[in-house]
């Protein structure tokens, strides 16, 4: 709340009647200060009329035909010039904002696209060194909190709420597999039944994961239930657990770790897979997204597809 001793400037348009003032007691001529600003001589008069009466005291004495700053008018042209230098500062660093040589970016992210988006925002401080980055990783429910409190620029999620007070925009294609051992029993075989996937044991993300939410969407559309065998709560660990033979998963056919594939893992040819997914980028509807924001989300649509299929020995494809 502005303090209580400034509410009066701000009540009538004080920011133009400060510039008709300065131009006034700079060249000592209201009609020449109106010419200045391409407005009628009246109505400049007009607003200093107005800006007199809103601070209280004459700023101007004439004498013949020309104007004087009283001891008030001279105090207030030192603040006007104050006030001026400020809002000049500001747009000088909003220029650089805009033209992305500095400015900060916030960026949340859920545990699985934490390599992609480590990958994507070295790129792109790379390419604008002034921009100063900052990353979040969260699950998935601590995700939608800070999304609902809007304490970032953008957030990264393979599902995205199902709300209607957010803003979604794909950016990169993430099919979901399934995941086995290499040399499983499975791994030969063709169109694989669903419900003879169903009967291996299963690895399953932990509560509130959306790719655990995906598996049961799936299974009970199938009308069958997962024999889980451990939760994990990371793909990472159920990665590790399907290398131990534990058991087969699914997951995302890129895991956005942006490294080569592990040859010891294999999908699993089965029916109804893959299933087309994307990772987006989510933010609040209304929110007002940053020069520097706009452009990384640009710049991550353009860049992110041709970075992961190279990482994946696919940019022949």
């Amino acid at each position: 709340m502005p303090r209580p001793n400034i509410r009066r400037y701000l009540k009538h348009g004080t920011l133009p009647q400060l510039c008709i003032f300065e131009a006034s007691a700079r060249l000592g001529n209201l009609t020449r200060a109106a010419e200045e600003l391409h407005m009628a001589q009246p109505t400049a008069s007009l607003q200093i009329k107005k800006l007199t009466e809103t601070v209280g005291v004459p700023l101007f004495e004439q004498v013949g035909k020309r104007i004087f700053l009283t001891d008030a008018g001279r105090r207030l042209y030192a603040s006007c010039q104050e006030v001026f230098r400020t809002f000049s500062s500001l747009d000088e660093s909003l220029a650089g904002i805009r033209g992305l040589d500095s400015g900060s970016l916030r960026l949340a992210v859920t545990m699985t696209g934490q390599y992609f988006a480590s990958r994507m925002l070295g790129e792109f401080t790379r390419r604008h060194p002034g921009i100063e980055p900052s990353l979040q990783i969260h699950n998935r429910r601590d995700l939608i909190e800070r999304l609902a409190n809007n304490e970032d620029d953008l957030y990264l999620f393979a599902h995205p709420p199902e709300t209607q007070d957010v803003v979604t925009r794909a950016i990169l294609p993430n099919p979901m597999v399934v995941f086995a051992r290499a040399d499983h029993r499975l791994v030969h075989e063709r169109n694989i039944p669903f419900p003879r996937l169903a009967e291996e044991p299963f690895l399953m993300r932990e509560p509130g994961s959306g790719t655990r939410r995906l598996a049961e969407q799936l299974f009970d559309r199938h009308g069958l239930a997962p024999r889980i065998r451990m939760e994990l709560s990371t793909n990472e660990a159920i990665t590790e657990a399907i290398l131990a033979g534990l058991g087969i998963s699914i997951l995302p056919r890129y895991t956005l770790r942006l490294e080569n594939e592990d040859p010891r893992l294999a999908c699993l040819d089965v029916q109804g897979f893959p299933l087309e997914r994307h990772w987006y980028f989510v933010y609040p509807i209304g929110k007002q997204l940053s020069a520097v924001a706009g452009a990384f989300m640009d710049f991550v649509r353009a860049e992110a597809k041709p970075m992961v299929l190279e990482y994946h020995g696919q940019a022949r494809q």
